[in-house]
This record gives C-alpha cells, sequence and structure tokens, in this order.
C-alpha cells in the first residue's frame, strides 16, 4: 500500500444514532459518501469523535461493513482499533481486515495506561496482527499515553507496515521532533483541528478532521490552501473556521461537533450515553460560534 494513503483530509467520522439508540447505517453511508464526494480522502471510524468506546464489537464489526460496502474502491476504510484489552484489539484489527478495510489507527488501549513496556506492547500486538498500513495515533491528553519520537523510531524499525503518526500531543514541536529522528520514514498527520495549519507548516500531509463532519469542503479547501500556499494562503479561510475548529479540543467535542452538525443539516446531535447533549452555558456559547459561521460561511 502506498504512503499516499495518509495524504489529505480523513474524517473522523461521527457515528449517527437513531432515537432508540441504535446505529443509523442509512445515515452513515450517505454521510460518508457526501465527505469523499466533497474531496475528502478517506474515511476513519470507530475513533473518538466515533464514540466507538460505548459500541459493541458486533456494531463496530456493522460500521465497518457499511464503510466498507458504500465506498468500496473509492476511498479507504481506516479504523481507529482500541479496545479495553490487548486480545479484543487484535481481532479487531484481523476482522477490519477480513471486511476489507485498507489501513488501521492503532490507539493505546482505553482506560488503562502506565510505561512503555505495556504500551508499547499493546501497539506492537495491534500492528502485528495483519499486514495493514498502520498509523499510530499518539494523543496522551485523551488517553494519558504520551508516545514519543524514540518510542515511535522503536515502533518503525520493527515494524515496516507501521507508516504514519496521527500526532494530537497539542505540542507542534514534536512534529520537528518525529522529523529529525525518522526523516521520511513516517508520515506525519494533524490530529488537533485546531492546529492544521500549523501542523501542515511543519511538514505533515494528511489531517485526521472533526469538523469536517460539518463542513466537509471548507476543510478540504483550508488543507489544500495551507498545502498549497502555507498561512498566508489559509489565512481568511482559517480566521472563519478556527472557533469552530476550536470544539475539537474541549471534552465535550462529541456533542459540540455533533451540534454543528445538527445545525448545518449534516447530522444529529443524538449522542451515545453516558453522553448528553450540551446544555446550559455551554450550550448558548456554542451556538453563538455555530450561528456566527453559519452567518458568515465564506463561498468559493
Amino acid at each position: 500500500m502506498s504512503h499516499s494513503l495518509w495524504h489529505g483530509v480523513l474524517p473522523a467520522i461521527t457515528t449517527p444514532f437513531h432515537a432508540d439508540g441504535s446505529v443509523d447505517h442509512a445515515f452513515l453511508a450517505a454521510h460518508a459518501r457526501q465527505l469523499i464526494d466533497a474531496g475528502c480522502k478517506g474515511i476513519v471510524p470507530l475513533g473518538s469523535l466515533g464514540e466507538a468506546a460505548t459500541l459493541s464489537f458486533e456494531e463496530k464489526l456493522a460500521v465497518l461493513k457499511t464503510l466498507v460496502k458504500v465506498l468500496g474502491d473509492s476511498a479507504p476504510v481506516i479504523p481507529g482499533i482500541a479496545s479495553l484489552s490487548t486480545d479484543e484489539a487484535v481481532r479487531l484489527a484481523r476482522e477490519a481486515k477480513s471486511i476489507g478495510c485498507r489501513g488501521l489507527m492503532v490507539l493505546p488501549p482505553y482506560v488503562y495506561s502506565t510505561d512503555w513496556r505495556e504500551m508499547g506492547a499493546h501497539v506492537k500486538a495491534v500492528i502485528a496482527a495483519t499486514d495493514l498500513p498502520c498509523m499510530l495515533y499518539n494523543n496522551p491528553v485523551a488517553y494519558k499515553t504520551d508516545f514519543t519520537p524514540s518510542q515511535m523510531a522503536e515502533l518503525a524499525a520493527e515494524f515496516p507496515n507501521l507508516q504514519a503518526v496521527k500526532e494530537s500531543s497539542g505540542d507542534v514541536r514534536r512534529f520537528a521532533a518525529i522529523r529529525a529522528l525518522l526523516g521520511d520514514r513516517l508520515q506525519l498527520l494533524v490530529g488537533m483541528d485546531d492546529a492544521i495549519v500549523e501542523g501542515v507548516s511543519m511538514g505533515a500531509v494528511g489531517w485526521v478532521a472533526g469538523l469536517v463532519n460539518a463542513y466537509p469542503f471548507e476543510s478540504v479547501k483550508l488543507f489544500e490552501l495551507a498545502k498549497s500556499g502555507g498561512a498566508k494562503a489559509a489565512e481568511s479561510l482559517y480566521a472563519w473556521f478556527l472557533p469552530l475548529l476550536r470544539l475539537d479540543t474541549v471534552p465535550t467535542f462529541v456533542q459540540l461537533i455533533k451540534l454543528v452538525q445538527e445545525k448545518t443539516g449534516t447530522g444529529s446531535e443524538t449522542v451515545r450515553a453516558p453522553r448528553l447533549p450540551v446544555a446550559g452555558a455551554e450550550r448558548e456559547a456554542a451556538l453563538k460560534v455555530i450561528e456566527h459561521a453559519i452567518a458568515t460561511k465564506p463561498s468559493f
């Protein structure tokens, strides 16, 4: 598989739910198709934004089957592989390959986090489970596990199929540190929406994006401007988009992004408990941001 798998905008797709809490597969399929038609290069389901921790193993497989079926050869499905246990994560990786997924986003285990000996053993088991190209997801804020550049280098030396890293530490200096140690061995992707222009300027070739669920054309345009012309070229669109993109970096990011989808007609704010739709002052503040963005949306 070419390293081009990791290039461009890759939506961390939300999981739509019916009012009764079941997965809305018809909407999921249509939404994925719309994202690809808008210029996105692949779909990343079963991530944090996809509420994967609340999905059963069988529901995860059903989501993957729906996406692979609707996208076919037009775009890759690259699921997040995370679980409470290593055994289940390995099983999910193998099932993802058998369903037809073309890459994997490898996460540390949910909830439990200790040292490199254990966390390294977990991701090594998942990467080794198949020959699919893999992207390591580093998000110490959410998962309490921080994969350092030297640890990434160890993984890259052992596993040829580890091709990329989704960097979400919040420290843009990490891009330079990874590049200094590994050169072009690993493709760099931005994992925090409000760091996309900065990440691209530091060598990122892809963006695993969140607000793209509500604004796919604008997300693709922002990425393309940042890649082709740098911060200056992206400045105007970034200024409009940033208040929305910052909704991706708070604890209630799932509820907020789904609220943006609700208000833009690109989805529903229905979430799965223990999450609840945002309320009170937080909702009022978010709605001001969303309404301003809708009223001032740029045209291309």
